[in-house]
């Protein structure tokens, strides 16, 4: 009887370990998604690479070695091999868990440049309504589009040589307030293909050239171009990758290149007050998977550093991104000088919009002057 009672306390005793070993996973990984810092090497589930591939290649033909893009020492066939059978990361607790909690991998990345309190919550949200509520086309609430032509003068000189390009990917994605909608729980509601993210981007365009900086604004209704193609969203960066082409291909002097967004956060994360006046947050996000991403990222961290001395906490910071969910390229293989944009979220005002719009107009401005005064 003894022993038997002693079997079963084993047993519970085993299983209150188990237990307490598997929170203390679930802990330990949220605390690192939550930490603006990233202690371990961020590598999305399966992205293994072809580089693998071609260093197991290697133990064969030598000569394929001299291809590799990093050094021998970062490559461990035991770690791989780990990884391919198991799909977890050695150098990444997060990997036990981001398959099997439900939405984990949306926030299952890190700033590369982080504003201090920025976190994994603000981490911008990738999100599509579907197709036939983007193409629906409404007017601007009265309230919004009075303060979008409050102030605003005749157009001054604008400069004949266009550097930069301004597009936008999710051409419907909109803002709450712009739509009459403000407070409003549906985050799809902010979408439209005639009010949207690419009067943001015909204002930064109005105000570069107010410093003498020529723009060109591409307002291209991508959701109207994926429709008549019979795509989905997924495919947009297919549809804005073919509009960058055209437009370096028709002006050689295009140097950077900006495809506006506007996140999917609510209020409270995508809102700052700075001196007293209102400001849209930034995010700049850029793709780990494209070959420009070093000179993208200090492109990106340029402007960050720039927007937050002057406007501090503009700037969440710059986001890399790639893997699963997610473009992880942004059509800027395409150009050192390319960058995604997050301009505020769904409950920005056309007042917080345009105050976010001239301090990242003078930003650009001073970036484009300084690389002007270096190449002579």
């Amino acid at each position: 009887m003894g022993s038997f009672v002693t079997g079963i306390y084993r047993k519970m005793l085993v299983s209150l370990m188990a237990i307490f070993f598997t929170f203390c996973i679930f802990m330990l990984a949220g605390l690192i998604s939550a930490s603006p810092v990233s202690f371990f090497k961020f590598k999305v589930n399966g992205e293994i690479g072809a580089e693998v591939f071609l260093r197991i290649i290697n133990y064969e033909h030598p000569l394929i070695g001299h291809a590799f893009r990093s050094s021998a020492s970062e490559f461990s066939l035991f770690s791989t091999g780990f990884e391919l059978l198991t799909n977890i990361e050695m150098n990444d607790l997060r990997s036990l868990v981001r398959s099997e909690i439900p939405g984990f991998m949306a926030y299952d990345s890190h700033f590369l440049v982080a504003e201090k309190g920025v976190n994994f919550t603000d981490i911008p949200v990738e999100s599509a309504p579907p197709l036939d509520v983007l193409l629906q086309e409404r007017n601007m609430a009265a309230k919004e589009l009075e303060e979008l032509n409050k102030d605003s003068g005749p157009p001054g000189t604008i400069p004949a040589e266009k550097t930069i390009f301004i597009y936008h990917t999710h051409s419907w994605e909109s803002y709450l307030p712009l739509l009459g909608l403000e407070g409003s729980s549906n985050l799809d509601a902010a979408a439209d293909g005639k009010t949207n993210i690419t009067i943001i981007g015909e204002l930064l365009g109005k105000e570069l050239a107010e410093r003498g900086i020529g723009a060109l604004v591409d307002k291209t209704n991508i959701g109207k171009e994926l429709n008549e193609k019979g795509w989905q969203t997924g495919k947009s960066y297919e549809v804005s990758r073919s509009i960058v082409q055209t437009a370096m291909a028709g002006n050689s002097n295009l140097e950077y290149f900006l495809d506006l967004h506007r996140d999917a956060v609510r209020k409270e994360s995508s809102t700052a007050i700075i001196n007293k006046k209102p400001y849209a947050k930034l995010v700049f996000v850029i793709g780990e998977e494209n070959r420009n991403f070093k000179q993208n990222a200090k492109f990106a961290n340029e402007l960050h550093q720039i927007l937050n001395k002057n406007y501090p906490g503009i700037s969440k910071g710059v986001l890399p991104k790639k893997g699963i969910g997610v473009d992880g390229v942004y059509n800027q293989d395409l150009s050192a000088n390319s960058l995604v944009v997050e301009v505020g979220g769904v409950d920005n005002n056309m007042k917080e919009l345009k105050n976010t719009v001239e301090a990242l107009a003078e930003a650009i401005s001073q970036v484009s002057r300084k690389a002007e005064e270096v190449n002579g």
